[in-house]
C-alpha cells in the first residue's frame, strides 16, 4: 500500500474516482484581479478541514441524530480549571499587553526545560538556550524549514502526510520528497526507503510521532535510526512531538535528548494545543542546537514578532507545567480507553491499519469508490464528519485511496458509539456502493 506526492491548485475539483492530484475548491476565484498571484500560493492546496466542515452543513441535524464531529484534532473538553483561571488572571496583568522577547518568555522556557526533563530523563542534556517557544507548533515546523531550506531544496515527508507540514513546503518552493509507507507495517516508515531518497539537495527529514493522520507510533530504535541516518548525510532531522503525552503506558517517545551529539542533528517541535487543550492559545516550541536557534530568532521576529504573553505567563509560573502533570496522563489515559471503545465497536468491515495519539486510520469497506467520496456522503448523509486520506497527500489509484482519519479525541464515548453504530448503517444506506470485507 503505498501513497504519491501532492502538489495540486485549488480552482478546479476533481472525483475521487480518478487516480488523479485531488484539488480543492474551497475559495472559487470569481473575481480577477490585476496583478498576479504567487505560483507558490497557487500550487498550495486549501485547508482541508473547511471542506468537510462545507460538507457537514448539507446535514439537517435532529436531537436524536446531532452532527458528530471527529474531523479536527481538538480537544474535546477545556483546559484545567486551574489553567483557565491563571490566563484569566495573567490576561490582566499589565506586563500582558506588550511585546515580549522573539525566542518566548525565559521564565516558560526555563519551566519547559524542566518539564522535558520529567519526560525525557533527568539527566538530559537540555538548556534555556536550546529551546524558543513559537505561535503553535506549525509555526515551529515553518521557521525551522526556513531556516534550513531554500526553494529548490528538498525535505522527504512520510505519507501519508500531516497537510500543513506539505502546505509549508510548497509555500516555499521547497521540494517534498514522498516517503512511502504501508498499511501492512502499520504505516511505519522505513529506514532503507529513505535512504534511498536522500540526495544533493535534501536538507531534512521531517517525522511526527505519535502520527497525525496515521496515529502510528514510531519506537524510539526507530528515531534514533533515522537521527543517525541524517547525521551521516549531514542533514538535519526535525520530529514533531505534538502527540507525545498521549502514549499509553508513559514513556519517551524517542532516546535523541540522552546523547550528547543530539545538537548537531536533531530539532524537536512540539505543541501545548493537545496536551494543555488550549489551541486557541497558540503555544509551541523548538528545541535545537543554540547555533540555530539565534538564525531561526531572526524567523520568529519576521513572522511572529513574538509568542502570545498571556498563556506564555500563565505556562510560566512556578508549578504550572508540574501541576499539569496528572491532567495530562488522565487525559491521555481516557483518549486510550476511547480508542478502545472505537475499535470494539467499529463494524468488522472497517479495518484499522493503525491507531495512536488522537487519530485511528481506516479503511473503508466500499469497492471502487474513494475517500473522499464517501467522507462527503457520511457527512451529508449520516452526518458524521470525517478526513478522507486523500486530503493527507493521496494521488494513487482508488485501490490505494480507502483510508479516512477518524479523531477520538474531540468527542465523547457515546459519541464514538453514534458513529460506529451510523457507519454501520451506511454500509445499508450507501446501497447503490458495494461492500467487499476489509479484511
Amino acid at each position: 500500500m503505498g501513497f504519491g506526492a501532492w502538489g495540486c491548485p485549488i480552482a478546479i475539483s476533481a472525483s475521487s474516482h480518478q487516480p488523479h492530484r485531488l484539488q480543492l475548491n474551497l475559495y472559487p476565484m470569481s473575481l480577477p484581479t490585476a496583478f498576479r498571484l504567487s505560483r507558490s500560493v497557487l500550487s498550495t492546496i486549501s485547508p482541508p478541514i473547511s471542506q468537510a466542515h462545507k460538507w457537514a452543513l448539507s446535514y439537517i441535524p435532529t436531537e436524536k441524530r446531532p452532527l458528530l464531529d471527529m474531523s479536527q484534532g481538538v480537544p474535546g473538553t477545556p483546559p484545567h480549571e486551574s489553567l483557565q483561571n491563571a490566563i484569566q488572571t495573567a490576561s490582566t496583568t499589565r506586563s500582558s499587553f506588550g511585546y515580549g522577547p522573539a525566542e518566548g518568555e525565559a521564565h516558560l522556557r526555563s519551566a519547559l526545560v524542566e518539564e522535558m526533563k520529567e519526560i525525557y530523563g533527568v539527566d538530559v542534556d537540555l538548556k534555556v538556550e536550546d529551546i524558543a517557544v513559537t505561535v503553535g507548533c506549525n509555526m515551529a515546523f515553518v521557521a525551522s524549514v526556513m531556516s534550513l531550506a531554500d526553494a529548490g531544496d528538498e525535505v522527504i515527508l512520510p505519507i501519508p502526510w500531516y497537510f500543513h507540514h506539505q502546505m509549508t513546503l510548497s509555500l516555499l518552493g521547497i521540494k517534498t520528497v514522498p516517503l512511502r509507507t504501508r498499511a501492512e507495517d502499520g504505516f511505519i516508515p522505513s529506514i532503507e526507503a529513505c535512504k534511498a531518497l536522500i540526495t544533493p539537495k535534501t536538507r531534512a527529514i521531517a517525522l511526527v510521532s505519535p502520527n497525525n493522520p496515521t496515529g502510528a507510533t514510531y519506537p524510539p530504535s526507530l528515531v534514533t535510526s533515522f537521527a543517525s541516518l541524517a547525521s551521516s548525510n549531514n542533514i538535519a532531522l526535525i520530529v514533531d512531538e505534538t502527540y507525545r503525552d498521549f502514549i499509553i503506558p508513559k514513556s519517551p517517545p524517542q532516546l535523541l535528548f540522552s546523547s550528547p551529539t543530539w545538537r548537531s542533528t536533531f530539532i524537536h517541535l512540539y505543541s501545548f494545543s493537545k496536551s494543555y487543550r488550549i489551541p486557541g492559545h497558540r503555544i509551541g516550541c523548538i528545541a535545537a542546537n543554540p547555533s540555530l536557534i539565534t538564525q531561526i530568532i531572526k524567523i520568529l521576529d519576521t513572522l511572529q514578532i513574538c509568542p502570545p504573553k498571556t498563556p506564555q505567563i500563565a505556562l510560566g509560573q512556578p508549578g504550572m507545567l508540574q501541576g499539569m502533570r496528572e491532567d495530562i496522563y488522565d487525559t491521555a489515559v481516557r483518549v486510550a480507553k476511547r480508542h478502545q471503545l472505537f475499535r470494539e465497536t467499529l463494524s468488522w468491515r472497517w479495518h484499522i491499519a493503525s491507531q495512536g495519539g488522537y487519530y485511528a486510520f481506516v479503511r473503508h469497506p466500499f469497492r471502487d469508490i474513494g475517500s473522499t467520496e464517501v467522507c462527503k456522503r457520511l457527512a451529508e448523509e449520516m452526518g458524521v464528519v470525517v478526513l478522507p486520506g486523500a486530503f493527507f497527500g493521496h494521488e494513487a489509484g482508488v485501490e490505494d485511496d480507502r483510508w479516512i482519519r477518524f479523531s477520538v479525541a474531540n468527542v465523547g464515548d457515546e459519541d464514538v458509539i453514534q458513529v460506529c453504530e451510523r457507519i454501520r448503517e451506511s454500509e445499508e444506506a450507501f446501497d447503490d456502493w458495494v461492500v467487499r470485507d476489509c479484511h
